[in-house]
């Protein structure tokens, strides 16, 4: 495979029509080797317009979200050189290798140990050290990381029902959260703002699904 056609291929006819033409973003992922990030038997799928599945026998597991979902948050998230960042969900560790080149430091949690270990590898072999990955069970990390906030930005890679209110209460005034909400077959990307003390504005980016996260709680539904 020629790598550097395919990778030229993903930004052009991929993720630049995804209405991603922030010129910074887009070099950031012409210069960061995402198949660096993706299992070796995965590799062929690296830049292919699909998740990639992380965990072998586990289909609806972990996965990396597809190039233009990840990048698409990335832009929207606007992550600045001085901010502070929280990933849940580390996965393969290429989101957090982004937002790490746009932040000044990135906390990103894992509820799988393997994959932390994995996404510690794969950042260390592409020289990114402003990342701290954390294992955490999966009811822990859904918690978010209170010790540490407030964050600048927060994103959840991976879907969720909602976004539990305690999340948003970790961002900063001014602070960004990215999620994808709701359940399948429709699901949207929400950019949330905090505004206030107890205000935040949402904004609906684009329809997608993604795997659950794990460890958020589902909420309650009555049949009758």
């Amino acid at each position: 495979m020629n790598t550097e056609l395919a990778r030229f291929n993903m930004i052009e006819q991929q993720i630049r029509p995804w209405e991603v033409l922030d010129q910074s973003v887009l070099s950031l992922l012409a210069t960061l080797r995402r198949e660096d990030f993706v299992p070796p038997a995965m590799r062929a799928l690296a830049f292919v317009d699909t998740t990639v599945p992380l965990v072998a026998g586990d289909p609806g597991g972990p996965c990396m979200l597809e190039p233009k979902v990840e990048a698409r948050l990335l832009q929207e998230l606007q992550v600045q050189r001085h901010e502070k960042v929280l990933e849940i969900g580390t996965g393969s560790g290429f989101m957090a290798a982004l937002l790490a080149h746009r932040a000044q430091q990135v906390y990103t949690l894992e509820c799988r140990p393997a994959l932390a270990r994995m996404a510690r590898e794969s950042l260390h072999r592409n020289g990114v050290l402003n990342v701290q990955v954390l294992d955490v069970d999966a009811p822990q990390g859904a918690q978010g990381l209170p010790a540490e906030a407030p964050f600048d930005a927060i994103v959840l890679s991976g879907s969720v029902a909602e976004v539990p209110r305690h999340l948003l209460e970790q961002l900063k005034a001014g602070g960004r959260l990215a999620a994808i909400v709701g359940d399948e077959p429709v699901m949207r990307a929400r950019l949330y703002t905090r505004v206030g003390a107890a205000a935040w504005s949402a904004t609906d980016l684009f329809d997608t699904v993604a795997p659950r996260l794990e460890g958020f709680a589902e909420p309650s539904r009555f049949t009758f």
